[in-house]
């Protein structure tokens, strides 16, 4: 069995944000048929009924590919001009799971590195929640910024996805509720 998680541009710790869950015993990804300690946890949208899937098959496409499926809906993402990007984000990136409809974020013509789940307490011990009205991203979260303040909690009715740029290094936030 592999080891060492492959890289995700973006969704770079996907362990910490509970995409993958290290198992207590090795189980079969359905894809290439080999043992996995790491099993993927979130969304995979396909007609096939996949229950397990290893890094390594999400990583290199081979997963999307076989069950025809995607780990994005490319319609609940910020547009960008490179094609390439968007097929990396939707066919070999481990998702994350929202209330509603999951929101990729995207900054300087690139999709946005997935940090994690967020509420204004996680925002404030990042020291982020001062410039709460320069990273929210309103215009795909719809709620307003003093509601924001006031119910986004991590796990609570109104959840915050952080984002970060991978070119300016700047914060996005998106958030939904359930």
């Amino acid at each position: 069995m592999r080891s060492q998680l492959p890289r995700f541009r973006y969704h770079p710790d996907p362990l910490s944000t509970g995409a993958f869950q290290k198992t207590d015993e090795p189980r079969i990804c359905e894809c290439c048929g080999k043992e996995t300690e790491y099993v993927y946890e979130n969304p995979f949208f396909s007609e096939d009924e996949v229950e397990c899937l290893c890094p390594w098959c999400i990583s290199d496409g081979t997963a999307a590919e076989k069950f025809d499926g995607e780990f994005q809906d490319p319609e609940s993402c910020d547009e960008v001009d490179d094609e390439d990007k968007t097929d990396e984000l939707i066919c070999r990136t481990p998702g994350y799971i929202g209330w509603q409809q999951e929101y990729w974020l995207a900054h300087c013509g690139d999709y946005c590195a997935f940090v994690g789940y967020v509420g204004m307490k996680e925002l404030e011990e990042m020291g982020l929640s001062d410039s709460l009205e320069d990273i929210y991203r309103k215009d795909v979260s719809m709620f307003d910024i003093e509601d924001v303040r006031k119910y986004l909690e991590n796990e609570g009715s109104m959840q915050g996805y952080l984002f970060k740029c991978l070119v300016c290094g700047k914060y996005l936030l998106y958030a939904d509720c359930d």
